[in-house]
């Protein structure tokens, strides 16, 4: 790791796997100088979003939680991953009624 006035430096990772554990295991606090602020741009979709309670048992959000973790996302992302599919499912069973 290299040093600049004295301080470590983050160094150049050849992975992302290798950048990760670096990033696990040290304290990001003491690299700020390292870092130079970025300009980002959400899509319209992003601002566009409105959020929504829905109460479940809790043995119906075990399962969902359990289902989610089977494939590797979080449970909310599955739930807008089915109102999404259903959504389109309806539209095209009601788009060949007519």
């Amino acid at each position: 790791m290299s040093e600049e006035n004295g301080r470590r430096r983050i160094p150049e990772f050849k992975t992302l796997e290798e950048e990760a554990a670096w990033f696990d295991t040290h304290d990001v606090g003491e690299h700020w100088g390292d870092f130079s602020p970025v300009s980002i741009t959400l899509a319209p979709s992003a601002l566009s979003e409105s959020a929504m309670s829905v109460r479940l048992p809790q043995a119906t959000l075990a399962r969902l939680r359990q289902r989610a973790a089977r494939k590797g996302v979080g449970h909310t992302t599955l739930v807008r991953m089915w109102i999404m599919e259903r959504l389109e499912e309806e539209e095209r069973s009601e788009a060949t009624v007519r």
